[in-house]
């Protein structure tokens, strides 16, 4: 689906073929049991909501290293052959491309087995993991080696890599995850196969390499978030202690037009420090994912319900046009305390109402059952794919937008009128607030993934409102692989000084471009060039 029209900034890119000594040499590394050669067997490691008909995104190989030495084995054939090589760690990133590479033909890289918890430590409340680790995985050796004190900021979807979502930017809701202060010190391999490590963990013996997100010097933590200067094959994760109660709360806002009015609320306690970690406000067709017995299957890739109807729907149900999934943790005065202060201040919104089944202690911990209540206690689960059709794939549209009412209320507008009357389908939409002062609009625009064209205008429909509200100075935090192009080249001020400028790191620290060209728009000069397909 790749093109060279100039409005969609999508060129597309093809790797050499590659060459059977290269291919076996590399293949020798993991064992062939490890690896996927075959296009028969390749089909099982690519993205799952591309209409699979289509090979603008396929590879040419996919190995799963399982250590530290065989990832720098692997980069260093690479970089020696100048073979571009693309790494995920489980390769889950769906609706941004999955484990697929934006280089047609290269090798994929899944750090998949590469899955050891390689240290706890409770007095400081962090654990060290390796890519390959998943939520589950982590919350299940904080239980088995009597940490289950220590509570996990996590994201909806247990089955991620806790590195993998973390150098993607992904959201996760307790505390720790506003403003993505959970990871802290990464081991790396670059690009010639050499390893370096961040921050403080540059010097041998360090004991504050996962506990101070800074160093002396610029801090490199963040170089290798949402970028392709190295493999992050180790980092440390930030954890906190359970406290003495966790209250988790659903708080409806009944109509459409008071969404505006419940943001503003929202910012408002989050400025106070009422509301903590990351809320999400949800519309009422996503919410299906968090109520399916109220509202049964998901229906996002269904054409376009009326607005009677969303009323409707919202009114027999309770659930409202828009609802705010939050909690609220510490010592129990202090819950009931900021419970209370949610209370007043939601009940300015007319009809709105403040759901709290029970507040959880360690005395009734393992009572929780619902999904609302497990994600904001650091619990994962798949439990959101119960209510998803088989057939339903999706993309994400998500700009960053400032936390005020109107902005927020102009852009969500803005989205679901293209997303209704172009793609054709429902409104999804889920309102992260990140921090206190922003928050990202994620509008997942839903489709048949077996029906070409209502796939192919899904595509179209994201790629427009890239660009018109990138004109309006909108931007996304992150993007999918068919057109991270588009993406990175809204970013225009000083005539894209800062693409020039990680365009300029990418080739010193890479010079042969290997390591994923073409990540979030960070093309080698070789590609631009056109020496590299």
């Amino acid at each position: 689906m790749t093109t060279t029209d100039d409005a969609d900034v999508t060129t597309e890119h093809i790797a050499p073929p590659l060459p059977d000594d290269v291919r076996d040499r590399l293949v020798e590394v993991v064992g062939r049991d490890n690896a996927l050669v075959t296009d028969d067997e390749r089909e099982e490691y690519r993205d799952p909501y591309w209409f699979q008909e289509d090979r603008s995104y396929d590879s040419s190989l996919v190995l799963f290293p399982a250590s530290l030495e065989e990832v720098q084995a692997i980069v260093r054939i690479a970089d020696a052959t100048g073979t571009p090589i693309w790494t995920s760690s489980q390769g889950r990133n769906y609706g941004y491309g999955g484990p697929s590479p934006r280089v047609r033909g290269s090798v994929l890289m899944s750090l998949r087995r590469m899955n050891r918890v390689l240290e706890i430590d409770h007095e400081l409340a962090y654990a060290v993991v390796e890519p390959g680790v998943r939520w589950f995985d982590l919350y299940d050796a904080l239980q088995e080696s009597g940490n289950g004190d220590l509570m996990l900021s996590i994201p909806d979807l247990g089955w991620g890599s806790v590195i993998g979502n973390s150098l993607d930017n992904g959201m996760t809701y307790l505390p720790l995850g506003a403003d993505y202060q959970a990871p802290c010190g990464m081991e790396v391999v670059l690009a010639d196969g050499s390893l370096m490590r961040t921050n403080m963990g540059s010097i041998p013996g360090n004991k504050s390499w996962h506990l101070y997100r800074k160093s002396m010097g610029p801090s490199l933590d963040h170089l290798f978030t949402q970028s392709n200067y190295g493999v992050v094959t180790k980092m440390g994760i930030w954890l906190q202690r359970r406290p003495e109660a966790f209250a988790p709360l659903y708080l409806s806002v009944p109509r459409d037009d008071q969404l505006e009015q419940a943001v503003d609320i929202l910012r408002e306690l989050k400025l106070a420090g009422v509301v903590t970690g990351v809320p999400n406000l949800q519309n009422t067709i996503t919410m299906a994912h968090q109520f399916p017995e109220e509202l049964g299957t998901f229906v996002g890739m269904e054409g376009p319900a009326s607005e009677e109807d969303l009323d409707a729907l919202a009114d027999r149900t309770g659930i409202g046009r828009w609802g705010v999934r939050t909690a609220v943790w510490g010592d129990r005065v202090v819950v009931d305390h900021h419970v209370q202060r949610i209370r007043d201040a939601w009940g300015a919104i007319e009809g709105s109402r403040v759901d709290l089944t029970q507040v959880y202690t360690d005395d009734n911990w393992d009572e929780m059952s619902t999904f609302i209540e497990k994600v904001q206690a650091g619990i994962p689960s798949i439990d959101l794919m119960d209510v998803v059709p088989e057939n339903l794939g999706h993309i994400g549209f998500s700009p960053v937008v400032p936390l005020k009412g109107s902005e927020v209320r102009y852009v969500a507008d803005r989205i679901k009128d293209l997303v209704t009357t172009e793609a054709g389908s429902n409104f999804v939409c889920a309102i992260f607030p990140t921090n206190d002062r922003s928050c990202f609009i994620v509008s997942s625009v839903s489709f048949d993934r077996t029906n070409r064209e209502q796939w192919a205008a899904s595509f179209a429909t994201v790629k427009k409102l890239v660009r018109e509200l990138g004109a309006e100075g909108y931007g996304e935090y992150r993007a999918h692989l068919d057109f991270m192009d588009l993406a990175a080249e809204q970013h225009r001020f000083g005539d894209h000084a800062y693409r020039r400028f990680t365009r300029a790191i990418k080739d010193a620290v890479d010079p042969n471009g290997i390591l994923s060209p073409g990540r979030h728009g960070v093309w080698p000069a070789k590609y631009l060039d056109g020496d590299a397909g």
